[in-house]
This record gives structure tokens, C-alpha cells and sequence, in this order.
């Protein structure tokens, strides 16, 4: 691996009080070039821009995937990452759907110790504080030919972060009329265009009001299945219940976190197909106790009301279990606690 260190830090121009989420990126950057068949030697340099040819594919035809994941830096200036291996799978898994080369193991764990090595100072420590990674592969070569490319560039980058969502209530609108994934699709990958899709129907989201879109299913839009940057939740009774995995939902590595977390405390945990009007019943017979969402960038949310059909529904209970499956979850990544699954990776 070729690394050339930045000789120029911009870290002291920022107000690290005043993150905005992934608009600020560290001193330095990973990539790989995937050409004649073989991914080539990676290197990591300053952050800097890219050139791309106007014909590279992945302009024209979208062949991109991406991971999100995050370093924790602990009370003893250790800095962790969190089950980097299932980023690792999964991006594969996305690529594969794509028709992208898959990227070797070694390649993806050394560029992140070496990456986050070199800038180690962005992390800082405190529950809320990390380092957002975003590992991502997209076509390179230059063709306007509407078939898998045969060049690709496999980058990292890397972005200091606090809380998603700096506060307030989080509405929550279930979709009647658009669809993020259909059946036999791609809604499972982190494929780039799976979120260039839900841009529009958020944003007249936004406008009324909802911070993201909880998705239903294409055919009948009758089954609930996952929000925009979330896996989705609900406590119903003694039992939590959320939407089993298929080829549109996707597999959330906080999702998985959380069942296993919650089976380690004794809840009742179902992954089981969820009806809109499944959900709104538990809310008028009032077993419905909570709903959140899980996932990298949020960690847990709590949802403060969802909206159907013209109506909205307050969740006016104190959201106590997802309070605790965070507290769970983040003290295991800042190893605040012992970590009995073996999630937390060390890396410096």
C-alpha cells in the first residue's frame, strides 16, 4: 500500500461543537483502482478532488455501492470500529448485485487502520462523538455502453460526526403512493440509486412536516418495511416486533445489533411481517408502547408520531426499551462496557 501523508492538517479550522453531518472531511483518503481484470495496489493520500471522464459509467447508468460505518475513540484515547466485517460482506453482497468485482478482505480492513492511523485526532472521544466512514465502489471506465463496466474505483473517506438529528420531535410519514424497493430488485444493496429515488417523496415529506418516510411494500403499500436511513421497530405489548429481511429490505448491521441485544435482556423479539393496520390498531387498543429506528448514522431513534392517510398518531409513552438498547449499544462501542458479542475491532 502506497501512503503519502498529508503534510498540511485542516483539522484545526474546525468547530467539532458544530458538526454538520458529513459536510466536513478529514486530512486524507483511500482508493483503489480495479483495471485488466485485478484491483491494483491501493494508497491513501491527502483528500482531494477526483477526475472522472464525462463517459465514465457510472454517470450514465448509476453502477455504484456504499457502506456506512463508524470509529468510536474510548476514555483511554483507544479507537475501535464496529463489526467492520459485516460492512465488509455487505458491501460485497451490494456489488455483487451490481455486477461490480468484489474487493479482497485485506485490502478493506488494512486501508481502514492505516486510514484512520494517519487520522487518528478527528476522532474524538464521548458517547456522540465518531468518525463516519464511507467506504463506497463505483464504474470508472470511460463508455457510454449500457452494459457492466470493466474498470472501477473502490474509495474511502472519512467524516467527524456528533448526533444525526440535533434535536427534536422525529415525525414520521408511511408511504400510500411511492415505493423504495419492489420484489426481485436491488432494495436489499446500498445501491446509490436506491437513495437518489427516495429524494423526492421526502422531500414533499419535509415540507409537511416528517422528518423521513417509513416505506411500505410496492404491491399494495399494506406491509410496513423500513424508513429512509433506518430500520423501523415497534414495541407492541411485551414483544418487539420489526420487519424480517428480504430482497428489499435492507440488512441493517445496528438492526441485527439490536434483536441480539434485545434477546440478551429477556424481550420477546419477533421479525415478522407487519400490516399498517396491524399498527394502528395496537395504537387505539394502546399496546403499541414504542417505535424507533436503528441504524448507523441514527444508532437508535425514537419516534415521536407517525402519520397515515391524513391522520396522525402520538407516541405519548416514554420510549424506556429503545433508551435502553442505546445505552446498551453505544456503551459496547465507546467500551464502556464488556463486549459479550466480540463487536468492537481495535484499531490503534
Amino acid at each position: 500500500m502506497n501512503i503519502i501523508a498529508n503534510p498540511k492538517s485542516k483539522i484545526e479550522s474546525v468547530d467539532f461543537n458544530n458538526l454538520a453531518f458529513g459536510k466536513i472531511f478529514t486530512d486524507h483518503m483511500f482508493s483503489c483502482h480495479y483495471r485488466d481484470g485485478q484491483w491494483r495496489a491501493p494508497e491513501i493520500k491527502a483528500y482531494q478532488p477526483i477526475t472522472l471522464d464525462p463517459s465514465a459509467s457510472v454517470l450514465h447508468y448509476g453502477q455504484a455501492v456504499f457502506e456506512g460505518m463508524k470509529a468510536f475513540k474510548d476514555e483511554q484515547d483507544q479507537v475501535w470500529l464496529f463489526r467492520p466485517d459485516e460492512n465488509f460482506k455487505r458491501i460485497n453482497r451490494s456489488a455483487r448485485r451490481l455486477q461490480i468485482p468484489e474487493f479482497p478482505e485485506s485490502y478493506f480492513l488494512n486501508g481502514l487502520k492505516e486510514l484512520l492511523h494517519l487520522d487518528k485526532e478527528w476522532i474524538k472521544p464521548g458517547i456522540g462523538n465518531s468518525l463516519y466512514i464511507r467506504p463506497f465502489v463505483f464504474a470508472s471506465q470511460p463508455s457510454v455502453q449500457a452494459s457492466a463496466a470493466t474498470e472501477y474505483v473502490f474509495m474511502i473517506i472519512c467524516a467527524p460526526v456528533s448526533s444525526y438529528y440535533s434535536g427534536g420531535d422525529v415525525n414520521v410519514l408511511i408511504a400510500e403512493e411511492y415505493s423504495r424497493a419492489a420484489s426481485g430488485g436491488v432494495g436489499f444493496a446500498k445501491a446509490a440509486g436506491n437513495y437518489a429515488a427516495q429524494f423526492y417523496p421526502t422531500s414533499e415529506a419535509l415540507k409537511q412536516g416528517y422528518q423521513q418516510i417509513i416505506w411500505t411494500d410496492a404491491n399494495k403499500h399494506e406491509y410496513l418495511e423500513e424508513a429512509g436511513t433506518m430500520n423501523i421497530f415497534f414495541k407492541i405489548g411485551d414483544t418487539l416486533v420489526t420487519s424480517p429481511t428480504n430482497d428489499r429490505i435492507l440488512d441493517g448491521i445496528t438492526r441485527k445489533s439490536i434483536i441480539a441485544l434485545a434477546h440478551h435482556q429477556g424481550l420477546k423479539v419477533e421479525e415478522r411481517p407487519i400490516k399498517v393496520s396491524e399498527l394502528i390498531a395496537a395504537h387505539e387498543n394502546g399496546s403499541l408502547q414504542e417505535v424507533f429506528g436503528s441504524g448507523t448514522a441514527v444508532v437508535v431513534l425514537p419516534i415521536k408520531s407517525f402519520s397515515y392517510q391524513g391522520k396522525r398518531y402520538l407516541m405519548e409513552k416514554t420510549p424506556t426499551v429503545a433508551q435502553k438498547l442505546k445505552e446498551s449499544l453505544t456503551s459496547i462501542q465507546y467500551n464502556l462496557a464488556e463486549d459479550q458479542f466480540n463487536w468492537r475491532y481495535p484499531v490503534i
